[in-house]
């Protein structure tokens, strides 16, 4: 099938010429895609202090311009999470590719917050569409070995988004500290529209019948099974306390860390925000077996995100290292084991509507909690309201923690009980 014929929800007229790629190829290019367009969305993290001094915006307009992201985001999960389920996985990871490369051209050339804000939208827009289509391919592509499937979705997802900052960090010291960045990004993501555009791709999993095909992209409302719905709950909580931590780090924290360590190095402050979505990443291929390990890694979670808070008031460099690592080995550890285990309730041909809602509620904690603190910093001062949102994220986690304990007593979690 051709991109074209798949976008018609069409099968093709005749046989084609095409990449009859082997599944590790398959299973490397998606997520190669939802890394690179993740690493694009996150690239402008370092540069924030940079921008703000060039375009004379403040605090809350950094937090304006990286929620206009995660908003843009949530709603193209909310509206199109399960396109790829009728148009295909190929065809979705097509259209993202092109969006973000047009979003990161936008943002390279933004004057202006509105201008940085479309830009920021668009790369949500590309981001939203690839988030079901490739975890969805990756699990289609690994059928029996689902638990290894939710691991390469959110180590391409993690690494992604800790790699971003610090290649922003680093490509910010080229001409065009702004721009260069992006520039670059843009023929990356060309290059990856090649072998995109060649694949012999599987034709989408519930074509659509009838007339009216299109009829089948409509909204529709998020449903979960009932013996899918506690899992489902549980992971989008997680996933929400995560993104919060995460977008604090992408977004305000650089200009924090910068205070704690004394430094005003993009590439420093690039790799410092990246820390704890790096040690996130890097803890998916780590082997974590027992009843308790999804509350203990949110435990974690919550005290080394207070240590982050207390780094600044400690003047402590090592501190802040050393918090930012076991608060991503925590949530990482936490947040696989409460997705795979919904991620292994959901039926194949839901999969990706059902992943995208779990992603909505996860990304809204980019979004939300971090205008809060953007709010905050523009009336008490950045440090203080750092303070005071690691606290508060340390007491949800433990909240959560014990939420979780009380489900593996009462009820049992098997694909806790049983994650490796």
């Amino acid at each position: 099938m051709t991109v074209f014929s798949e976008l018609r929800m069409r099968q093709a007229t005749a046989g084609r010429w095409g990449w009859d790629a082997s599944t590790t190829a398959r299973l490397v290019l998606a997520g190669a895609v939802m890394f690179t367009l993740l690493v694009g969305a996150n690239l402008a993290s370092p540069l924030y202090p940079l921008l703000q001094s060039e375009l004379g915006i403040t605090s809350l307009g950094v937090t304006i311009a990286f929620a206009s992201y995660v908003l843009a985001l949530v709603a193209v999960l909310m509206l199109a999470g399960h396109w790829s389920d009728h148009i295909g996985r190929r065809a979705a990871l097509v259209l993202a590719v092109l969006v973000g490369l047009v979003g990161g051209l936008v943002f390279a050339n933004a004057d202006n917050l509105l201008m940085l804000s479309a830009g920021r939208m668009l790369q949500g827009i590309a981001v939203g569409l690839a988030t079901g289509a490739s975890s969805a391919a990756l699990r289609e592509l690994l059928p029996s070995r689902p638990e290894w499937a939710s691991r390469f979705t959110l180590l391409s997802s993690s690494g992604g988004v800790a790699a971003g900052p610090a290649i922003g960090g680093l490509l910010s010291l080229l001409p065009g500290a702004t721009s260069t960045p992006f520039f670059i990004h843009a023929a990356v993501l060309l290059l990856l529209l090649v072998p995109l555009w060649l694949l012999k791709a599987r034709p989408a999993i519930r074509p659509a019948e009838g007339p009216r095909p299109y009829m089948a992209l409509a909204p529709r409302r998020p449903s979960v099974s009932r013996e899918a719905r506690g899992a489902f709950w549980l992971a989008s909580s997680v996933g929400f306390l995560s993104f919060a931590v995460f977008g604090f780090c992408l977004s305000l924290a650089p200009g924090y860390f910068a205070v704690v360590v004394h430094a005003d190095s993009r590439p420093m402050t690039g790799l410092l925000a990246g820390l704890t979505l790096a040690a996130s990443a890097l803890s998916q291929l780590l082997t974590v077996r027992g009843r308790f390990a999804v509350p203990a890694g949110l435990m974690v979670l919550g005290i080394s995100i207070v240590l982050v808070g207390a780094a600044a008031s400690l003047s402590s460099p090592i501190l802040l290292v050393a918090a930012s690592l076991s608060a991503g080995v925590g949530q990482g550890i936490a947040f696989r084991l409460v997705f795979n285990d919904v991620a292994s309730k959901v039926e194949a041909s839901r999969h990706a509507q059902i992943i995208s809602t779990v992603y909505v509620i996860t990304y809204l904690g980019s979004a939300v909690p971090v205008i809060g603190l953007g709010l905050a910093a523009s009336v008490i001062g950045l440090g203080a309201a750092a303070s005071y949102f690691t606290v508060v994220c340390g007491l949800a986690a433990t909240v959560l923690a014990a939420a979780s304990l009380r489900r593996v007593l009462r009820r049992g979690c098997p694909a806790v009980l049983t994650a490796n």
